[in-house]
């Protein structure tokens, strides 16, 4: 990991959460606030580092979609104390059943050809799959503001998100949500082969989960942070302190 960049131990899971999670903004996210979205949560699957009471479920994504309002959510949260949090960008109806789906992109710095440590492969050689360096991160940004304009010409309504470890680019248009598993693939095919190191799972709709803006990413202690694109273009993850938790910025 960069230098600054660690796993969160629980209490700062707990001080996060308790005292500094912003779910007012997080709810603007949604436009209609949390009703009907479904969160998932992830005490340990990376980090190891859990809540005892759970070590049976430390791996498993827990699904948080029974909940009254966001303090309920909060609640739920910090009972588990996750590394992750997630929402699922699935549209559901009364009935659950799905009627659309947000298209997002995901952009991962270890996923990207480093000139000092290589491919994803030869990272995962060296048991060092999740690793990445500021030089795989920023590459990761370029990426992110010409893939931002590259879906511009394409899409009215595009968001970026800082996800702690790398970065999201959202999709709101309406068109976007009516798109078929097949489509959805066509486009990932297409954005990869002009050269994006995106997660094709994602954009395909297979992998439905995308981090939570606002949440704790528990793996490098950061916040998950939207980011306008001018912002994205000069952004960086060591020195902005709207991505850095309280527990980092005390000196």
């Amino acid at each position: 990991m960069p230098a600054g960049m660690r796993y969160a131990t629980l209490e700062e899971r707990k001080q996060f959460y308790t005292k500094e999670f912003d779910v007012a903004k997080a709810a603007e996210w949604f436009r209609c606030g949390f009703g009907g979205v479904k969160f998932a949560a992830i005490m340990g699957r990376h980090t190891g580092i859990f809540l005892e009471k759970y070590r049976e479920d430390a791996e498993t994504t827990i699904i948080i979609d029974e909940y009254k309002d966001t303090q309920d959510v909060i609640e739920q949260v910090v009972e588990f104390l996750p590394e992750a949090v997630y929402y699922d960008r699935n549209l559901y109806n009364q009935d659950d059943k799905v009627f659309g789906q947000e298209l997002a992109f995901d952009l991962d710095p270890e996923n990207i050809e480093c000139p000092v440590h290589g491919t994803l492969a030869d990272k995962m050689a060296r048991q060092q799959g999740l690793g990445f360096c500021e030089i795989e991160l920023d590459l990761a940004r370029k990426e992110a503001v010409g893939l931002f304009e590259r879906l511009g010409k394409q899409y009215s309504d595009v968001r970026a998100v800082y996800s702690g470890r790398g970065f999201h680019l959202h999709v709101f248009d309406q068109d976007a949500y009516k798109l078929t598993f097949d489509e959805r693939l066509v486009l990932a095919q297409q954005v990869k082969g002009e050269g994006f190191h995106i997660d094709e799972w994602v954009t395909s709709g297979e992998s439905r989960l995308i981090r939570l803006p606002y949440s704790l990413n528990g793996l490098v202690s950061r916040i998950v942070l939207p980011l306008k694109k001018d912002e994205l273009e000069s952004f960086n993850a060591f020195h902005d302190k709207r991505c850095l938790p309280q527990f980092l910025s005390i000196s």
